[in-house]
This record gives structure tokens, C-alpha cells and sequence, in this order.
């Protein structure tokens, strides 16, 4: 029986019993795939004829004919439209982003369009407090930062990731829908700044049932589209891996262009038309990005999915339990030859070793186990936990920009000029255009510079441009809390500390803690959407990008946390705290002085998780002539 696996390119024959039958096998390695001949004693003739000399001259012409010709189809298992393996030069690469690119630019500004100003309509409009509303609009961010994990699972495990996006983005539409129509349609539409009027519950509950729809819808879109993305270029191809590095730069900027127009022309459309337009210009940005996306689909390279990422980890870590009381061997872990089931197979690492039982072969139970790539899929998730969790201080920081710093702004003297005048939320715009400024920058002069230095492909490594980016998150918060101090001290020597009016301080005095923000995403999100896909296994991938995002999640509900721990104590035996409703008589500037301390202190852990860190190595052949290629980090 001959069986033939993969291409040609070297040979190595040897011999040696057919454990199963008792007959000679041949195994003649060829290149990192293998022709097995196995023999009877009826066939031991015809084995003993094979002209070695002739499969050495196919070997070479098999070579050959590899250099000449560039694969014709992808070599990471993409499919097209149709399921057929995706050829190169028809699908995929820079012609199938423009949609990819596009969809998230309309899906972004549809976004940042209605959670922009989203504070100041629940004060205003649902006449929330200050404290109410920023916890309202952190909780509600947070769910939209939890649900990737929901998305991310369907298209890892069944859905795939195109058809996760399309039926989420169902959802998000029908959520802005409802959101519009709360905020237009009489009877939904609360009564608005009437004193004494408030909404009812029913306008409450429409309003926040449109809220929380929008976060499903928007949760499951967002770990895929990044993800989907990078799927349009081939690792095993050196230019397109190159390629990939520069996509997720084109991929955050495309957000932030979204952003600059929610920021600019929808905060104003909000405040100076009204929120029904305001609202329903973002529901009809998501139907131009649901277009956008769908114009593309014979362009995509679409990756199959690979079963639930959950069960594959989850067998490993019972089988390992199950097989605690065995010794931990150097060798005799079970893996399967390169190719055999169309996964790229990960080198076995050091670090969480008794995981590695889980692939020991037992005589009592031989069939019972993992891979040696099934144990390093889990092995890299669980590494990737610890520079998860780093970003959580540093997403309760981010997250300041659509509460406490809209908040701030309200006080400030919003006036360029004698007739033009810039919304609070508006100044956000100002963060987004940093992050465009970085991210050219970035791509443009600080890589090239970087890496005649260190000799790195990328100029820094992913960990290392996420640590400089918990660097620069420190200093806005400081910024922050500078500005604070010259507010209130502005409120006190004006006599205005009960006064609803604007204090005598520019709003533009905000711009440097917004610009440092925007630096800080350039490298810390940036670097953690690259990190996560890369690290992530090939059939995880969905599941990394989402781990990054709940990271986000979790720096929301932190920051609520933070808000009502501080209020607690702040208000102790009749205080009037840190955040009262007038911000002048409150310590917003206290707030900002322990985020700024938080994020010296997560730094600081920072540095131990990134020394501690092993990146994923990946197997490219057999040990006899075994090819370990890392990550470029």
C-alpha cells in the first residue's frame, strides 16, 4: 500500500518494522511530507525494487518546479466563495479590503455616533446625574466589549466569520433603528429638559433596550471583522505576511476616520438639530457598511471553522488531570506527521508542563489523547491571559474620554470666536486625529528608525510597543488632572463655584490629554489587535481578538467600579465627593491622580508579564529535519 502525503523535495529512505502488521515499512521522508511503503511478505520484492535514484531525479524536478511556479492557491486552507481552495491572484491581498476597510469606517462612525454624545443625552434628556450616567454609559460599553466573546465562539467553532458578521450586523441595525425611533417617535421620545419632567418607564425601556441591542449586534461584529481581515493575506507567503503587519495599521485608521466624522458633524448635528438625527444618521451609516461589506464576498478568502475552541482546550486540561500521576517524559509525546489534518503544527514549549501529560501515551488507554499542537494551542491561550489582563488599567483610562472628560468639558468655555462654539464631546475629534497622525508616523518613520537599532522586522516587538504605550497612557491622565487643578482654581478665584455658566477656561486647554490618549491607542491597541491574532492558534483566532477586546470590557466596568468606590467613601458622614453634580465643588482631579497611579502600578506587573512571555513557535517539518519558525512578535 503506498500512501503519499504533501510535496517533494528531499528523500531519506529507511526501515523498520510495521508495528501493526509485523511486515517492513519504507518510509521515504520527502521534504517535510512522507511516502510510506508498507510491505507483506508477498510485496517485499516490489519494495526492493523501487529505483531510489528515480525517486531522487522527482524529488529535484518536484523542487524545481515549486521555485518556478508560485502556489496557484493559498497554503493556510482558505477557501473562496464556492468553498474551492482560494486562488492568490483572484481572491484576497489589498483588492478584497477596500469593503473589509470600508464596512468598518461606516460601522465605526454609526458607533461612536450615538455612544459619542451618549452621556449627555442621559443627563440631559433622562435627567441622570453625573455619577448615574457615567456608570450607565460604562456598564452599557462594557457589555458592547463582553459580547465579542458570544461572536467570536459562533464564527471559531460553527458560523464562520463572514456569516457571524452578516447575522450580528442584522441585529445592530435593527438596535439603531429602535434607538432612532426612542429618541423621534412621540410617546417613545422622553419629554426632554422640562423641569420636573421625567421619562417614563416605558421610554426608559425602549431607549435602553435599543442601547443593549446595539451592543450584541456590535459585540459580535468585532472580533471577526479585524480577524476576517487578516485572513486576506497568506502567512505562508512573505509578502502578504508583510502586508498583514501594515492592514492592521489601514484597519485602526479606518476606525478613527469613522470616528473623526461622529465626533465632529454628528455631536454637532446632535446638539444644534436634534437627537432623532442624530440618531438616525448612525442607523443609516451601519445599512452603507452592511453594503459595503456584502459587495465583496467573491473577493474573500473565507477560513473554514475548525469545531469549538472551548472543547479542544477543554479536553486537554481533563486529560491532563486524568493523567496527573504520570511522570512528565522529554519525548514519546503524541503528534501527528506535518499536514495530516491541514493544521500547522506549534513546537512543544517548556512553560505549563503539565499539560504535556495530556499527549502521553498510555498503554491502558493508547487512543485517549491530545496532540502535541492541541496541548500548545491551550498552552498559548492561557500565556495570553496575563497581557490581557494588563490592558484593563489602561481601557479604564481610554474610556475617561466619553465620561469624565465630557463632563469636564461641560464647564469650559466652549467659544472659537465670537460665533462658533465646539460641543464638549466634540473634542474627541482631537484624539482621533492623533491616532491618524500616530499611526502614519508609526508606520512611516518610527518602524524604519526602530529597527536599524534592533534589528527587528517590525521595529519593536508587539510587547514592546504595548509597554511604551502604558507609558504614554500615564502622562494623560496627569494632563488630565493638571487641567482639573487649573479649573477649580479658576471656579474659586471667579466666585463661580455655585455658577451654572462657563468658567473662564478654554475647552482647548483639553486637546493635550485627548492627543496623549490617541498616542497611547496607536501602540497599546494597535499592538494588542496584531499581538492577540498572532498568537492566537490558526482555529482561535476569532477568540484571541475577542480576548482583546474584553480587556476594554473590563476597563469599562472598572471604571464604573472606581466611580462607585469613590463616591462611597468620598460621601462618608455628608461629604460631597469627588464627582458631585457640581463638578466645582467636587475633586474630579483626585479621580484622574489614581488612574494616573493605577497605571504606574500596572506598568510596573506589565514588565514582569512581557520577561515572562514565550512566543509561539510553529513546526515546519520533522525532527530529522525539523524547521522551528517563531513568531516575529
Amino acid at each position: 500500500m503506498l500512501a503519499l502525503h504533501c510535496r517533494l523535495s528531499w528523500i531519506q529512505a529507511q526501515a523498520q518494522p510495521d508495528r501493526d502488521t509485523g511486515s517492513n515499512r519504507a518510509r521515504l521522508a520527502v521534504g517535510s511530507c512522507y511516502i510510506y511503503i508498507r510491505a507483506g511478505q508477498e510485496d517485499r520484492s516490489r519494495v526492493s525494487s523501487i529505483d531510489r535514484s528515480h525517486l531522487m531525479a522527482m524529488a529535484a524536478a518536484a523542487r524545481d518546479d515549486q521555485e518556478e511556479k508560485p502556489a496557484e492557491t493559498t497554503m493556510d486552507g482558505t477557501v473562496d466563495f464556492s468553498g474551492k481552495p482560494a486562488v492568490r491572484r483572484k481572491t484576497g491581498g489589498w483588492r478584497a479590503c477596500p469593503f473589509i476597510l470600508g464596512n468598518e469606517c461606516c460601522e465605526r462612525l454609526a458607533y461612536y455616533g450615538m455612544s459619542s454624545n451618549l452621556v449627555n443625552y442621559m443627563v440631559s434628556e433622562l435627567h441622570q446625574g453625573n455619577a448615574a450616567a457615567a456608570a450607565n454609559v460604562n456598564n452599557w460599553s462594557g457589555t458592547c466589549y463582553v459580547m465579542p466573546l458570544v461572536g467570536a465562539f459562533l464564527a471559531d467553532a460553527y458560523l464562520g466569520r463572514f456569516r457571524t458578521i452578516a447575522a450580528f450586523m442584522a441585529l445592530y441595525i435593527a438596535g439603531l433603528a429602535l434607538l432612532t425611533a426612542s429618541a423621534a417617535v412621540p410617546g417613545l421620545k422622553p419629554p426632554g429638559s422640562c423641569a420636573g419632567c421625567e421619562p417614563s418607564r416605558g421610554q426608559n425601556a425602549a431607549f435602553f433596550s435599543a442601547l443593549y441591542l446595539i451592543a450584541v449586534g456590535t459585540g459580535g461584529i468585532k472580533p471577526c471583522v479585524s480577524s476576517f481581515g487578516a485572513d486576506q493575506f497568506d502567512d505562508a507567503d512573505p509578502g502578504e505576511l508583510r502586508s498583514k503587519g501594515s492592514f492592521f495599521n489601514w484597519f485602526y485608521m479606518s476606525i478613527n476616520v469613522g470616528a473623526l466624522v461622529a465626533s465632529s458633524v454628528l455631536v454637532w448635528v446632535q446638539t444644534n438639530v436634534g437627537w432623532g438625527w442624530g440618531f438616525g444618521i448612525p442607523a443609516a451609516a451601519m445599512a452603507v457598511a452592511v453594503l459595503s461589506f456584502l459587495l465583496g464576498s467573491r473577493l474573500y478568502r473565507y477560513q473554514k471553522p475548525g469545531g469549538s475552541p472551548l472543547r479542544r482546550m477543554g479536553e486537554v486540561v481533563v486529560l491532563a488531570l486524568q493523567k496527573s500521576h504520570l511522570p512528565l517524559p522529554a519525548d514519546y509525546l503524541h503528534e501527528t506527521p506535518p499536514g495530516a489534518d491541514g493544521i500547522r503544527k506549534l513546537a512543544h514549549t517548556e512553560q505549563l508542563r503539565w499539560l504535556d501529560r495530556a499527549a502521553v501515551v498510555t498503554l491502558e488507554n493508547p487512543r485517549r489523547l491530545c496532540t502535541v499542537t492541541q496541548v500548545e494551542e491551550t498552552k498559548a491561550m492561557i500565556r495570553l491571559l496575563p497581557v490581557w489582563a494588563s490592558g484593563i488599567v489602561m481601557a479604564a483610562v481610554y474610556s475617561q474620554m466619553s465620561t469624565m472628560f465630557v463632563l469636564q468639558g461641560n464647564t469650559l468655555d466652549p467659544r472659537m470666536g465670537s460665533r462658533f462654539s465646539i460641543p464638549a464631546a466634540s473634542l474627541s475629534i482631537f484624539d482621533t486625529i492623533s491616532v491618524i497622525f500616530w499611526a502614519i508616523l508609526y508606520d512611516r518613520l518610527i518602524v524604519p528608525v526602530a529597527r536599524r537599532f534592533t534589528g527587528h522586522p517590525r521595529g519593536f516587538t508587539q510587547l514592546q510597543r504595548m509597554g511604551i504605550g502604558l507609558v504614554i497612557s500615564v502622562f494623560s491622565m496627569i494632563a488630565a488632572g493638571v487641567l482639573e487643578v487649573a479649573r477649580l482654581r479658576a471656579a474659586a478665584s471667579h466666585g463661580m463655584l455655585d455658577s451654572k455658566d462657563f468658567l473662564p477656561v478654554s475647552i482647548f486647554w483639553q486637546v493635550p490629554q485627548y492627543f496623549i490618549v490617541g498616542a497611547a491607542e496607536v501602540f497599546v491597541f494597535v499592538g494588542q489587535i496584531d499581538f492577540f491574532y498572532d498568537q492566537a492558534p490558526d482555529a482561535m483566532r476569532s477568540l484571541g481578538a475577542a480576548l482583546s477586546l474584553t480587556s476594554a470590557a473590563l476597563g469599562n466596568y472598572l471604571s464604573t467600579l472606581l466611580v462607585v468606590i469613590v463616591t462611597a467613601v468620598s460621601t462618608r458622614n455628608g461629604g460631597i465627593g469627588w464627582i458631585p453634580d457640581n463638578l466645582n465643588k467636587g475633586h474630579l482631579d483626585y479621580f484622574f491622580w489614581l488612574l494616573a497611579a493605577l497605571s504606574v502600578l500596572n506598568f510596573v506587573v506589565y514588565l514582569w508579564i512581557a520577561k515572562w512571555y514565550k512566543y509561539k513557535v510553529y513546526k515546519t517539518a520533522e525532527p530529522s529535519s525539523q524547521i522551528d519558525t517563531a513568531s516575529t512578535g
